[in-house]
């Protein structure tokens, strides 16, 4: 009885380890795609305030990189908001999106919010 516990307590270790190795699988690419993202919302907010690249420029480049990345965003969800002149005023981007990711029995969607700031110098 002793022994038959002890493996139904291994097996079930097990088991929720595998359970676990499963949906860090499909749980962390999303993150880690989204860090990369928003680590180029971050570069191009930073070039853009001190060049002479309008919206749609930023925008174009912010949207081909989420294609890079696989980020289901359209280019009407990536937002560019500038306030001020060149080098002297702040530029915001941000782009909300959803991604779906199946678990087994269980669908999930995962909510992101993508943004940054940046303000000029002078």
């Amino acid at each position: 009885m002793n022994h038959a516990m002890g493996t139904l307590k291994a097996i079930l270790g097990v088991g929720v380890f595998v359970v676990l190795i499963v949906v860090g699988i499909q749980l962390i690419p999303p993150y880690f795609e989204n860090y990369q993202f928003e680590d180029e919302l971050n570069n191009q907010a930073l070039a853009a305030t001190y060049s002479a690249k309008t919206d749609e420029d930023v925008r174009a480049v912010v949207y081909k990189k989420a294609q890079e990345l696989e980020i289901p965003v359209t280019p009407e969800q990536i937002k560019v908001h500038r306030v001020g002149t060149l080098g002297t005023g702040t530029l915001s981007i941000e782009a909300t999106y959803t991604v779906r990711v199946n678990l087994p029995g269980y669908p999930l969607d995962l909510d992101f919010h993508a943004s940054t700031k940046n303000k000029g110098i002078y």
